[in-house]
């Protein structure tokens, strides 16, 4: 039997095309379906794609499972037709999202920021600066991301706590959360976006942050009140550094561009060299699984 997947790439389609048992066809966005589709069994969707893709789901009467690219589903959970799996692509991007937190606090702890517009202005300005080495820094995420950016943190002579949904070895429950806060010089974010998460960082939670302390933002611009952050940001107690915002892509009037003590990034974490390779690498695991009739590894139930 020859299972049709569709792909939206020629690297996804050279790829899933070494399956044995697959029939590979590439679509494109807004135009229609290729010849076939109607038999698609799985649909790989490109990476961080819009609702446009989600809608395709219900087109293709014979779908069973939605492997994506990328380890955020808030796009598609509870979105697609029942009966239909959704997979994702957990541990492909935790590097490069580790190592854009990793530069975000380096850049702001040494203040390349400050030396950089000095350069441009011809100013010599030797000073001291802070330091990553020994400071304290709350993941909030117990996952893949976590785990890559506290290895990394750990070799910076960081000292490093984890929060998750419930307490374990090595991982604080996230009940602990109000407890906690003060205690750290950086709280980095690394959840998904659920019912629980949304809306999570709001003001009372950022009152409870040590003053001068920092907020990563690498999971999704909702997790975070944005009207709270900018509140904090205006005052100078807090810092912040910033993959995602609410709303995103942030639009040229906000306030945020602005704000002080703001480091915005364009929602760049996980898109470094080699990251189409290593997404697809899961997916093509994936793919193999459903083919061999085992449920592929990364499933999201629910919320997830």
């Amino acid at each position: 039997m020859t299972v049709t997947v569709l792909v939206p790439d020629d690297y996804g389609l050279a790829a899933v095309a070494r399956l044995e048992g697959v029939r590979a066809l590439r679509f494109r966005l807004g135009e229609p379906l290729p010849a076939g589709a109607q038999d698609a069994e799985v649909l790989v969707p490109g990476f961080l794609v819009g609702p446009e893709a989600v809608h395709m789901t219900w087109e293709l009467p014979k779908l069973r499972l939605v492997q994506l690219l990328t380890a955020g589903a808030e796009a598609w959970v509870g979105k697609v037709p029942e009966g239909v799996m959704l997979s994702i692509a957990r541990g492909a991007h935790g590097a490069s999202t580790a190592e854009w937190a990793m530069t975000g606090l380096l850049t702001v702890y040494r203040e390349f920021i400050e030396f950089a517009a000095a350069q441009r202005e011809h100013r010599w300005t030797q000073h001291q600066t802070d330091t990553l080495s020994g400071k304290r820094i709350l993941i909030i995420g117990a996952g893949d991301l976590a785990n890559e950016l506290e290895r990394k943190l750990i070799a910076f002579d960081a000292e490093v706590a984890k929060v998750g949904t419930r307490a374990r070895t090595g991982v604080h429950g996230v009940d602990e959360l109000p407890g906690l806060l003060g205690d750290f010089d950086a709280v980095v974010l690394m959840v998904p976006v659920t019912a629980a998460t949304t809306g999570m960082v709001d003001a009372a939670f950022l009152a409870r942050m040590a003053d001068g302390a920092i907020l990563v933002n690498a999971a999704r611009g909702p997790v975070v009140r944005t009207d709270a952050l900018l509140a904090e940001l205006e005052k100078g107690r807090l810092r912040a550094i910033l993959d995602v915002t609410d709303p995103e892509p942030l639009p040229a009037g906000h306030p945020l561009w602005d704000a002080p003590g703001a480091l915005i990034t364009p929602h760049v974490g996980g898109s470094s060299r080699g990251g189409q390779q290593r997404g697809w690498a899961i997916a093509v695991e994936q793919i193999g699984r459903y083919l061999a009739g085992e449920a592929p590894r990364h499933l999201v139930h629910g919320e997830y």
